[in-house]
């Protein structure tokens, strides 16, 4: 169902692109990005176990265990780390695309920076590059 919602969320971000909506654009890609990521993360259950262990609990006050967490929820501050515990798998392009799409994120929410100081991005064709990259990506990710 991750895998659906990914290539469903990419195809958006590329839609977005055509009509120039580029921070929309960027939260689709970035969206596409962490189902994807979540739906590998699931696939791989016990490397992300190895990394959070134990358990917490969760709103209810139900004691979850703290992979199964952080697959469910999969927080933006995680994402980087998930990437990095699953490094074996996939090789590092999982961790070059989440920092893609960490930066992606940054921009749908700040804009550009023309400066280049404060933000990643200070034009917008390299946003368009990285959107059109990493949800190309998302759809041709195997399995």
């Amino acid at each position: 169902m991750r895998r659906e919602e990914a290539l469903w969320e990419a195809e958006l971000a590329l839609k977005f692109l055509e009509q120039g909506l580029h921070r929309n654009a960027a939260g689709k890609a970035f969206q596409a990005w962490k189902a994807l990521l979540v739906a590998v993360a699931a696939q791989h259950r016990e490397a992300i176990a190895k990394r959070y262990a134990g358990v917490v609990k969760d709103k209810t006050g139900r004691l979850r265990s703290r992979a199964d967490m952080v697959i469910a929820l999969m927080p933006t501050t995680r994402m980087r780390e998930v990437a990095s515990a699953l490094e074996e798998v996939y090789g590092r392009e999982l961790i070059h695309l989440t920092d893609i799409a960490l930066n992606l994120h940054e921009f749908q929410y700040n804009g550009l920076d023309p400066e280049g100081i404060a933000g990643r991005y200070s034009n917008l064709a390299d946003v368009e590059k990285d959107i059109k990259y990493l949800a190309e990506r998302t759809i041709e990710w195997p399995g």
